[in-house]
């Protein structure tokens, strides 16, 4: 697996640019250069973040969810070498 995170990626399972094993992975995102957690799906080449909306819902159940355009950076956090599942 490369090293460089995807240009796209989403964490909704029913999105066509979920990606189980890069998530796993644990991806970090800064958006502007600001750390950010709640990121529900970002892309690189078109400079956007999907955020939800706070606790709002939409008829299906799934979170509503804000573009923000800027600049996004993800990268895939380095895990401790105590991690619980002995990876790292």
């Amino acid at each position: 697996m490369s090293e460089t995170p995807p240009d796209r990626l989403a964490v909704d399972p029913s999105s066509p640019h979920y990606d189980e094993a890069v998530l796993a992975r644990d991806v970090g995102i800064r958006f502007n250069g600001v750390e950010k957690t709640n990121v529900e799906e970002y892309c690189v080449s078109e400079g956007w973040i999907k955020v939800a909306a706070g606790k709002a819902k939409d008829r299906f159940g799934k979170a509503l969810t804000i573009k923000l355009k800027g600049t996004v950076e993800p990268y895939f956090k380095e895990r401790s070498a105590a991690s619980p599942d002995g990876a790292g």
